[in-house]
């Protein structure tokens, strides 16, 4: 028997309580974020009737290195955290590695991945400042599923625009945000003027994150202050919030005398990629480890491999902030491929500043060429990790990635006339 278990699970009192802020890390901080009419650089009172007042400040602070988390949200997190670190013996095996294979298991709640850490964080700042209810997009319906769940338990209301494609694809994720008393609409949609606009322009689109950006901020601002808007990725704020994912991993690893020689994340907008290097990439800025660290991405939007560094829009409908970020241009609109989660335009400024310093790597993969040899179905998102390691140089080594699960959305899966597909 391995001197190694198969699940490591810290102790509840193991758990962080506070937050890892990646910036305080870097020598030269990402550029600013532009106000879109002025394109100067934006402060918290232009970011505020947008977003929560302390989510403003979340966001523009690169200096505070660690954020005390709220007791309420920690009790919340307790429902589902610490969440365990996997080896995954089986993928070693079918890799014929001898590398040793771990990951970090995000799936054990309702939204079933990591979305839930940073929902529940902007629940509870919108319900502190007073607020009605929130605003957001969802592109698989993860992060719709995530704040559905956390606008709940602080007595919100939660309004959801939900990509076209993913919402007709995935019944069962509009099933669970009703559950929760959200209100979904298939994005883009005649509801907004965005929305309108963009519909006479593209009659036939599937939609994009950008798209439900768009009409989920012009709905918040639409409300008379009652409502803020919320994302779900690519922002600072939440990179905080996921820096939990790595907080948990170093330690575990620690527990069992490890560090990893690789990282590896899924990259979409970042969050999750983000959350989980967090620790790591710290150590590599300061020159304490050198670890490599790998982005995978979906090749259907490679925004770090193949788009352009540069100040873009983060919406499709230009109402937003102008971020300098990797970009395929706010007006991309991706195929309409199973990993809705990933099908953003752009990357989050953080990560995009780290890959343009060359202090990560990147890679695009098809997402019909993911296999994970478990006892779980994992999510089209966190799969594409597991599927670069076996390109990654040979030898013994430790290498890390994260991962959800994609139960929930299973009709998906086997939808497609054509076998061997995703939709």
């Amino acid at each position: 028997m391995s001197k190694i278990p198969h699940r490591l699970y810290l102790t509840e009192d193991q758990m962080p309580q506070k937050w890892f802020n990646l910036r305080s890390a870097m020598a030269e901080q990402p550029d600013p974020l532009l106000h879109p009419g002025t394109l100067r650089p934006l402060g918290v009172d232009d970011l505020s009737p947008i977003f929560c007042e302390e989510l403003a400040r979340q966001e523009l602070d690169g200096a505070t290195a660690y954020v005390d988390i709220p007791e309420p949200i920690q009790n919340v997190y307790k429902m589902y955290r610490p969440s365990p670190l996997i080896r995954a013996y089986e993928l070693e095996k079918a890799l014929d590695t001898p590398a040793r294979i771990y990951y970090k298991f995000e799936g054990n709640n309702t939204s079933g991945s990591h979305k839930l850490n940073s929902a529940v964080a902007q629940a509870y700042y919108a319900k502190m400042q007073g607020l009605t209810g929130v605003t957001t997009e969802t592109g698989a319906g993860q992060w719709g599923t995530a704040l559905s769940e956390a606008c709940s338990y602080f007595g919100l209301t939660c309004d959801v625009f939900m990509v076209k494609c993913s919402y007709e694809q995935k019944p069962f994720r509009k099933a669970v945000m009703n559950v929760f008393d959200a209100s979904i609409t298939p994005s883009p949609s005649p509801t907004t003027e965005v929305g309108r606009q963009i519909l006479r322009d593209h009659p036939e689109t599937t939609g994009s994150l950008g798209c439900a950006i768009s009409e989920a901020v012009e709905s918040a601002v639409q409300s008379g202050g009652a409502k803020r808007y919320v994302l779900g990725s690519v922002l600072n704020q939440v990179l905080l919030h996921q820096s939990i994912i790595g907080l948990e991993s170093k330690l575990a690893m620690e527990q069992l005398g490890e560090y990893p020689d690789v990282v590896v994340g899924c990259a979409g907008g970042g969050s999750n990629l983000g959350g989980l290097i967090a620790p790591f990439m710290a150590d590599k800025l300061r020159g304490i480890r050198n670890p490599r660290i790998v982005a995978v991405e979906p090749a259907s939007c490679p925004s770090l491999t193949r788009g352009k560094y540069a100040y873009d829009f983060c919406d499709t409908g230009r109402v937003t902030p102008l971020a300098r970020m990797y970009t395929l241009g706010c007006g991309f609109i991706p195929s309409a491929n199973h990993a809705g989660g990933l099908r953003y335009h752009g990357m989050s400024p953080i990560l995009s500043k780290l890959y343009h310093d060359g202090y990560m790597e990147a890679v695009a993969y098809e997402q019909t060429a993911f296999l994970r040899r478990r006892c779980s179905l994992p999510s089209g998102k966190p799969s594409s990790p597991p599927l670069n390691l076996p390109t990654l140089s040979g030898g013994p080594s430790t290498r890390l990635c994260g991962a959800g699960r994609a139960a929930r959305p299973r009709p998906s899966f086997s939808a497609s006339p054509v076998p061997g597909t995703l939709i």
